[in-house]
């Protein structure tokens, strides 16, 4: 093709001898123009040369292309990245390469939250104690969704190695022991949220060990630990004033006693739950009326001995209660039985 556009361009010019004749002289003189050979030879080498230089561009380009791992490991990736990201997708990503895997291993190193909810409806003994074998770091820790399977020889290795924990949930781990709660006693002095709700092992002495170790405790939910009575509640009051979250519901142990002391010794309580306390009556909830002045909430549902009588004073104060009024009710309870509730005249 080249030999061919040659002889082309000899054609238009008019020379009298061809181009490609071996007698023909590329630069006959200094002077005289260039052929159109050494034009199309030049401009060859030209393509050559700007070739080469595309390639070495590319091949700098390939060289300082950054990738995700090359990123500062725990500086970077650990801090704005995988904080945002699920923790099953996380567990995915090991799944990719060893590097991931290790990238992934030192995430949960250094995490200070750990749910296993968010996995999946269940995780496997062996992948949570993989995940946390190496972490001393945690504040949030969560074993609701390891119910099931989860004992003290689980839990107790990562309690013992995180004593920065502020807010543990154990609700509903049955197979846990007391042995569980003093772990997280002396291990834990700055723990402020403690969920134990269902867990029947919980027993007074485990809860005065929990009170003496963790004074500043905010939210507490002993809901259905029916071994507890009075007088832990009242020890737990005194030991922990800055209490604002209290849950005692479905204990039949609990007297007014028990609410008149929380009331008297936790003035900054925002929340209490009695729900199924069968034995408390409206003078406690006076009590509480008169001594806790930043009450938001309170749960009295299947409380019988207590009346409008003393919630009232509470439904002035805008206070947020489960059990509607009477006149309330008995609107509700006409509108399903009869359903001509929005038609009656009340000031009758």
């Amino acid at each position: 093709m080249r030999l061919l556009h040659a002889e082309r361009c000899w054609l238009l010019d008019g020379s009298s001898e061809s181009p490609l004749s071996p007698h023909h002289p590329v630069h006959q003189n200094p002077d005289e123009p260039v052929s159109c050979l050494s034009i199309m030879i030049n401009n060859v080498r030209g393509s050559k040369d700007s070739f080469s230089m595309d390639q070495k561009h590319d091949e700098r380009m390939q060289s300082h292309r950054c990738q995700l791992l090359d990123l500062p490991w725990e500086d970077v990736l650990v801090t704005y990245v995988f904080c945002y990201l699920p923790l099953r997708h996380l567990v995915s990503l090991q799944r990719v390469s060893k590097s991931f895997r290790s990238l992934v291993q030192v995430y949960l190193d250094n995490c200070r939250k750990f749910d296993p909810a968010q996995t999946g409806p269940h995780i496997p003994k062996e992948a949570f104690c993989a995940m946390l074998r190496n972490n001393q770091v945690l504040h949030h820790l969560c074993v609701t969704n390891c119910s099931d399977w989860i004992t003290d020889k689980e839990l107790l290795p990562v309690i013992g190695q995180n004593q920065h924990l502020l807010h543990v949930e154990m609700r509903g781990c049955v197979h846990l022991s007391r042995h569980a709660l003093v772990a997280v006693s002396l291990s834990c002095p700055r723990l402020q949220h403690l969920s134990l709700a269902h867990c029947e092992w919980v027993d007074s002495l485990a809860l005065r060990s929990l009170a003496d170790h963790c004074s500043d405790l905010r939210s507490l939910d002993v809901t259905a630990c029916r071994q507890l009575k009075d007088e832990a509640v009242c020890y737990v009051a005194g030991k922990c004033p800055a209490l604002r979250s209290l849950s005692v519901a479905v204990n039949a142990n609990i007297t007014d006693t028990a609410v008149e002391e929380v009331a008297k010794k936790c003035r900054e309580l925002e929340k209490l739950d009695l729900t199924g306390c069968l034995r408390v009556r409206n003078e406690a909830i006076r009590t509480l009326a008169e001594y806790c002045p930043k009450l938001q909430s309170l749960k009295v549902n299947h409380c019988h001995n207590v009346t409008e009588s003393s919630l009232g004073v509470l439904r002035r104060r805008n206070v947020e209660i489960d059990v509607e009024p009477p006149l309330q009710r008995a609107l509700v309870l006409l509108q399903d039985v009869v359903g001509f509730a929005p038609f009656i005249n009340l000031q009758i």
